[in-house]
């Protein structure tokens, strides 16, 4: 079973959460709530999220203040920020919203099937990078245990079966990669969005010409540098 992907929601008023989980439902994903930044950020010291929405005006620590400590922490500081506010006061306002990291700034009321758009790519992409890393974590354990797999007689046999499953798994994500970039393909696509496809695709490749390298008369693990 495929694991959901978490999404962090951020707003002090209980009525607002309501109607971003409504809209959201419909993507079958783990909703998190937080009243605060201060709560968002400690459901960030244990939780990954895909995305983050997040409003800007809330008491205590507003979005830009939380945002900005999203920021600064290693862990968290590549997580995708929408910020979602009911007021605007112009480009300096949504400048401000940009310089604090986030991805996108949409004013309230927004439409409802445009906001669920724009998460579904951020999740499709943090399930993408998921995937990623499971098939780089397989290919490690496969270079770790290469030594050993040829001591035995049937480490040959074993080692090509490891390597057949990896390469099968990493060309179902490539597949998807790839109809994931062509639906970013247009000019209304977010551009943060874009450039996280283009870095996943460069990931990908080197991934698999990893693995290629690992293929009887490719060079083996010999040709890999140490």
């Amino acid at each position: 079973m495929v694991q959901k992907a978490k999404i962090l929601l951020v707003d002090d008023r209980p009525e607002n959460l309501l109607a971003l989980e409504a809209i959201l439902s419909a993507l079958d994903q783990t909703l998190v709530r937080a009243s605060s930044g201060e709560e968002a950020l400690k459901a960030l010291l244990t939780d990954d999220f895909a995305v983050i929405l997040l409003d800007v005006q809330m008491p205590g620590m507003d979005g830009f203040e939380t945002a900005a400590h999203i920021k600064r922490r290693e862990r968290t500081r590549d997580i995708p920020i929408i910020f979602l506010t009911a007021i605007n006061h112009g480009p300096h306002h949504t400048f401000r919203g940009y310089a604090a990291g986030a991805v996108d700034y949409i004013s309230k009321p927004f439409d409802p099937w445009v906001l669920r758009a724009k998460v579904s790519v951020f999740v499709e992409l943090y399930m993408k990078n998921c995937q990623l890393r499971e098939q780089a974590a397989l290919l490690r354990l496969q270079l770790e245990g290469g030594g050993k797999a040829g001591v035995d007689g049937g480490g040959k046999e074993q080692s090509a079966g490891l390597l057949a499953e990896l390469s099968a798994r990493l060309a179902a994500v490539e597949e998807q990669a790839e109809a994931l970039s062509k639906q970013l393909d247009d000019e209304s696509a977010d551009a943060a969005a874009v450039a996280t496809a283009a870095h996943l695709e460069r990931k990908l490749t080197g991934l698999r010409r990893a693995l290629d390298a690992l293929e009887p008369g490719v060079g083996g693990a010999s040709s890999m540098p140490s």
